[in-house]
């Protein structure tokens, strides 16, 4: 499966074009879909040609591809944990206006393709507001933090996560060792998504969480 990132915005202010390609050099950035600031999808890449990332714009409005997504968002967040955090984010989703989709492709990993990349999801969640989504990592609050995860048994290092007191969110640094992340914070179902437009091929899809 396609690898995504995604900014879950708050607000529908465009994201300037120009804002973003200066953001992004000496990456480029090319509209796919849309014109202008109207864009809807663009390819960012290297100056080489090759493809960094695809990044998606979809409202969530009545039979666009971002409500679908976040309905789904909203079936699947029930099965994680801890339970204050999931009622949170069950709260938050519905206030969510636009999604920008970063479908990360293999010119990430050459030519520091993780610059760029960074550049424009920073711009982008900067201007659309929100919070953040990462497939197989989770989501955050609106300060970054992630406050659900999808981690696996595998996953190893530091974390900066955040957890929900009093109403108030509680932030540390936490270390995932391998095959010891807490059976209730595990996933119990991958993500099916929303069908969206044709994918890239990528060494980054994977077919298992």
């Amino acid at each position: 499966m396609p690898y995504y990132i995604r900014v879950l915005g708050t607000g529908l202010t465009p994201i300037p074009l120009e804002q973003l390609r200066e953001s992004v050099h000496p990456a480029l950035l090319e509209i796919e879909e849309g014109a202008g600031d109207a864009w809807s999808q663009v390819v960012l890449k290297h100056e080489s040609g090759q493809e960094i990332a695809i990044i998606e714009r979809n409202l969530v409005s009545p039979g666009e591809l971002g409500d679908e997504e976040i309905k789904e968002f909203l079936d699947e967040v029930a099965h994680y944990r801890p339970a204050p955090a999931v009622a949170w984010r069950q709260a938050y989703l519905p206030s969510v206006k636009v999604i920008f989709a970063f479908q990360l492709l293999d010119g990430t990993d050459v030519n520091d393709g993780w610059t760029p990349l960074h550049a424009a999801h920073r711009l982008t969640w900067k201007v659309a507001g929100g919070i953040l989504q990462a497939d197989r990592e989770g989501f955050t609050n609106e300060e970054g933090y992630t406050i659900l995860w999808q981690f696996g048994d595998t996953v190893s290092g530091t974390w900066n996560v955040s957890v929900l007191i009093n109403r108030h969110w509680t932030s540390c640094p936490v270390f995932l060792a391998r095959n010891k992340i807490p059976k209730t914070t595990r996933t119990v179902k991958p993500y099916s998504r929303a069908t969206r437009r044709p994918s890239r091929s990528s060494s980054r899809s994977s077919s298992a969480n």
